[in-house]
């Protein structure tokens, strides 16, 4: 395993027994002479068993390195470990049946221990004697081997934290080869999550892949949950692969070309570069596959509107590596509770609603620590200061702690494993006021004041400060912008926009903030513009084609996607993206009804994503037809 795993880890004990409710797990005997002024001292019973637990396994490790009541000797090579049987069998389940005496003779106290080095015995020995072990990247392999050896549970979980911790592209292929070799469900689990949802940069960074057997590097590729945004992605790293040792591999080709999804790729990059490969041009089996992806993807343009069999592995699209949440809204002269996913890879939405959940409006969504929150909002008659968050994995709503204030039109944004609420409306005023959510404490907290009252504002987060731009104080649509320093405390004014915007979509995109649509006198906007912090300018850029305002705005796989809102005339569910890079605005699929008033967020990596995706075995040609764009047919 390589890859640059970095110092000592500080890991929180897990413990190979439960001892954090009673001391009658620990080390058994304790000694008599604590000093009693210090047990006095711990103000609870927490407290108490900490110290207490403490000073045993000190106390334990003295008469150790002492020979005190010493009663087996454990040897490694040819070196001798003095120790306590009890203690060694608490710890280890494989001492624990070495010392039975249905296992031993008795009276026997020397112990020869194979296949582990001295140094690593001595490791093993301070973790059993006082629950303390130094991990690092030099020695956490041996150490999980010890601990797999051992049995010693909770090492090996402090091991497996320590590798999930420390991943990254270089190194998670050997991780996760190494954790296949023991029963560590977490770490395998963890790992292989991570492979695939960053393979891109694997394949740019991590010479480990190229290592992989055929059978591992094909169950990897073939996978519909690999993070591809491109297919072509796919057909580079086989090449690569192969041409790691290009004699023993160039067979391969055959096996591994079927995997690609070879619909899914541009004509023009079908024929200048998979049909002059040298490992496809020469070989006919390989040219029947991309003959055979020509003729499906001339099949999906021309006849559109005929079923397709998506369990075509030609044609099959992966599974996206995030998710694009739409919740809650004004719909039909009502709020909703409607939620969709959209899925980016087939562009398509998916009805996700829960019956059970109430509707609201004007409200704010945010993704936290595996939680989406719906803060504040409007139900018709009544405004929120209610809190709402919903596990996506496990599809369990809870109520969380309410907001110090009732908020409708309110502005949400996430930073630093906090979520703040800022401004809005109590039903009576506009608010200036924001406060600060602690999912570990279930508390909000004030911070300081806006300079300005904003309602229907909207909110984003860049380089650790949070902007909030345009919005409406009662009197005026807002031009004027601001940023939050979460270090002082302080909100500055940043300068003005070139359009007034209530009703704006504000968010982060690249090291840029945009502020898209929104209304003011003049009506709804479809026009955009952009915040440069580097300079404290805006330039406004390309318009969206529809104006709207209340709509949903998120960016996902670097493209910035707007959904819904009011038009002027009428809710809608319209959609359509940004892409930066070309500077030009796109359509796409709309929503399955027509909202404003809604929030987005974006669900990344979840382990159940195909629950939120669409169906890869019921799907029709012609939303295969829009998977497969009009410019990729083009040779």
């Amino acid at each position: 395993m390589s890859g640059n795993l970095s110092s000592t880890a500080n890991c929180q004990f897990s413990g190979d027994r439960d001892m954090s409710r009673t001391g009658t797990e620990g080390p058994p005997g304790l000694p008599m002479d604590w000093d009693s002024e210090a047990l006095s001292a711990c103000s609870n019973t927490d407290t108490l068993e900490q110290t207490i637990r403490r000073m045993a396994w000190t106390e334990f490790h003295e008469l150790r390195m002492e020979d005190e009541f010493c009663d087996v000797t454990i040897k490694v090579d040819d070196v001798m470990f003095r120790a306590h049987k009890i203690i060694l069998s608490v710890c280890s389940l494989y001492f624990r049946t070495l010392f039975s005496e249905r296992w031993t003779k008795t009276g026997k106290n020397v112990y020869h221990i194979p296949g582990i080095a001295p140094d690593m015995m001595r490791l093993i020995l301070l973790y059993a004697y006082t629950n303390a072990i130094s991990i690092s990247s030099e020695n956490v392999e041996d150490l999980f081997m010890a601990a797999d050896q051992f049995n010693i549970l909770g090492l090996q979980w402090r091991c497996s934290d320590f590798l999930i911790d420390h991943l990254c592209p270089e190194n998670c292929v050997g991780i996760g080869r190494f954790s296949n070799h023991f029963h560590c469900p977490k770490l395998h689990e963890k790992t292989h999550a991570y492979i695939l949802r960053h393979f891109h940069e694997i394949t740019t960074t991590s010479e480990e892949l190229l290592e992989l057997s055929l059978t591992e590097f094909e169950d990897l590729i073939k996978r519909d949950d690999i993070n591809v945004k491109m297919e072509e992605a796919i057909f580079e790293t086989i090449i690569k692969w192969i041409e790691h040792h290009p004699t023993q591999r160039r067979q391969h080709i055959t096996t591994l070309l079927p995997k690609v999804r070879m619909a899914l790729i541009s004509t023009r990059y079908l024929m200048n570069n998979v049909m002059t490969n040298i490992h496809v041009k020469d070989n006919k089996e390989c040219m029947k596959i991309v003959t055979s992806a020509l003729r499906t993807k001339y099949d999906l343009n021309a006849n559109g509107s005929s079923r397709s069999d998506f369990m075509n592995p030609l044609t099959r699209p992966r599974l996206p590596s995030a998710i694009l949440l739409a919740a809650g809204g004004w719909s039909s002269s009502n709020p909703t509770n409607a939620m969709e996913t959209y899925d980016c890879r087939v562009d398509r939405w998916v009805d996700i609603t829960y019956a059970m959940e109430r509707p609201r409006a004007y409200h704010g969504t945010a993704y936290l620590n595996g939680y989406v929150y719906l803060v504040g909002g409007f139900n018709g008659v009544d405004c929120f200061n209610s809190v709402r968050r919903f596990d996506p994995v496990r599809k369990i709503w809870q109520q969380v702690a309410p907001m110090n204030h009732k908020r409708c039109y309110v502005s949400t944004a996430v930073l630093e494993n906090r979520l703040y609420a800022m401004g809005g409306f109590d039903g009576h005023i506009r608010l200036e006021s924001a406060e600060c959510y602690d999912p570990e404490t279930n508390q909000w907290d004030l911070i300081a004041p806006m300079n300005e009252m904003r309602s229907d504002a909207k909110a984003t987060t860049l380089n650790g400060k949070i902007y909030i731009c345009g919005g409406f104080n009662g009197e005026e649509y807002l031009f004027t912008a601001e940023v939050y320093n979460p270090t002082t405390d302080q909100w500055s004014m940043i300068a003005p926009m070139w359009n007034q915007r209530s009703g704006v979509g504000v968010i982060a995109y690249g090291d840029l903030i945009y502020a898209v649509g929104g209304s003011n006198e003049g009506g709804r906007l479809s026009s955009a513009e952009v915040y440069n912090p580097a300079n404290n300018s805006w330039t406004e850029i390309s318009s969206m084609f529809s104006p709207r305002s209340n709509f949903g705005i998120e960016v996902l796989e670097d493209l910035l996607y707007v959904t819904g809102g009011f038009d002027g005339s009428r809710t809608t569910s319209e959609a359509e993206y940004y892409d930066r890079m070309t500077e030009e605005w796109y359509g796409v699929h709309d929503m399955n009804i027509n909202r404003s008033a809604l929030d987005c967020c974006i669900l990344p990596g979840l382990p159940n994503v195909r629950e939120y995706a669409a169906s890869r075995d019921t799907f029709y040609r012609e939303e295969a037809r829009r998977a497969l764009s009009e410019s990729s047919l083009q040779v």
